[in-house]
């Protein structure tokens, strides 16, 4: 939660418009730099100046059901503080679409109908004892 002065400030900064989608969204409104956008179309922001150690890097997702697999594995590395430079600025990053990869982004599917589930043709070595009383 912030300021009630630095909420009016970052109004003024982006709008009342963002301001409105902000909180809507995210409960908090932040304004920053625009770092970088991803092939999902994803944008990257940065503020150095007013705010908290460790949460000066966010990501304005572009659907608002989104999930944290929507990340590129370059972006998840700057936003985890893992590197300093954005992989707009990397060398080995710049090449983009791997040949491996889906040209599509396809939904995080644990915990659902669809999930993987592991399935095994042989017999298992052990078996559960199911223990049978002696008549009296």
């Amino acid at each position: 939660m912030s300021t009630v002065g630095r909420t009016l400030r970052n109004a003024r900064r982006i709008g009342l418009k963002e301001y409105g989608r902000q909180l809507l969204y995210i409960g908090d409104t932040k304004a920053g730099t625009l770092i970088g956008t991803d092939r999902f179309g994803n944008k990257y922001y940065e503020n150095m100046e007013e705010e908290l150690p460790l949460r000066t890097r966010w990501v304005d997702y572009k659907e608002h059901e989104f999930d944290a697999s929507h990340i590129e594995p370059g972006w998840h590395a700057w936003i985890s503080y893992m590197v300093n430079t954005p992989p707009t600025a990397d060398k080995i990053l710049q090449g983009g679409h791997r040949a491996w990869e889906l040209p599509e982004h396809r939904a995080n599917t644990t915990l659902s109908r669809a999930a993987f589930k592991t399935y095994s043709t042989t017999r298992p070595k052990y078996s559960a004892w199911t223990p049978v009383a002696a008549p009296r």
